[in-house]
């Protein structure tokens, strides 16, 4: 049995306004808890993480991967979508990940990663983390690590990507993403927040990460939970709160949740 991980983080968008801070962060985060627990790494940063670049990585992750092996991607940027032209999505909108060349080769969509994901083997386990925008408005959780000022949204609207003759006439760019890759074929999908919501840039104790990331990893360290039930459990005592309205998301099946963390 091998374990492996692709850790990908985007600060920087060329060509739009909406470059982040912490998503660099949080791949270089998750490597090093990653290594630390025995997987071994490749990772995708800026401008390393075009689309191509992408699908190259997690094709060639899940193309050597055999039964019994795990399997880990980590994905730290924005979030978007675009109008659903197969007619298998209810809102009528195909949701995807921003690529740092997302304005000429547009966004990895929930389709194309649900293809990517049904290339594994039998018996491989995949767990994807997204710290990207859908997030939420219940109002609790301990905010004693955030930092003063405004968290961003990791939500990438379309108008910062597409020219406006490609902009499409649907309602409010309100962020989803959770909705379509809860069919991506992996065992767990552990998000952010709801499709409904953000996920949030910002910084803890002077330093740039995603809230997620950040209090996941925080979690993961201080309680050593023994599966991702009561992992997810220990990241909701801290999401969402009163400045990071965002609702963290666990998809998968019953016993895909009472796995042993990173097994």
């Amino acid at each position: 049995m091998t374990k492996k991980a692709l850790c990908i983080g985007i600060n920087d968008y060329p060509g739009t306004a909406n470059d982040l801070a912490g998503c660099v962060n949080d791949a270089r985060d998750w490597a090093a808890e990653l290594t630390r627990r025995g997987f071994t790494l490749s990772s995708l940063i800026d401008a390393q993480a075009t689309k191509a670049a992408m699908v190259a990585a997690i094709t060639a992750l899940i193309g050597a991967a055999r039964s019994g092996d795990t399997l880990v991607i980590t994905y730290s940027g924005h979030g978007t979508w675009v109008p659903d032209s197969s007619g298998d999505e209810p809102d009528g909108r195909d949701e995807g990940l921003c690529p740092y060349d997302i304005g000429t080769k547009g966004p990895l969509l929930d389709d194309q990663i649900g293809a990517l994901f049904a290339a594994r083997a039998a018996g491989v386990r995949i767990l994807l983390l997204s710290d990207s925008c859908h997030s939420g408005s219940v109002i609790r959780g301990k905010e004693d690590d955030l930092d003063p000022g405004g968290p961003r949204a990791r939500f990438l609207p379309l108008e910062a990507w597409m020219s406006p003759e490609e902009l499409p006439r649907v309602g409010a760019d309100t962020p989803r993403l959770v909705s379509g890759l809860r069919r991506s074929g992996g065992d767990l999908l552990l998000s952010g927040c709801k499709d409904t919501e953000y996920s949030y840039d910002t910084s803890f104790q002077g330093r740039p990460n995603g809230a997620f990331t950040y209090y996941a990893l925080k979690t993961l360290r201080e309680r050593s939970p023994v599966n991702y039930d009561a992992w997810f459990n220990a990241v909701r005592e801290y999401l969402p709160s009163n400045r990071l309205p965002q609702t963290p998301q666990i998809l998968g099946t019953a016993t895909a949740r009472r796995f042993a963390v990173f097994a």
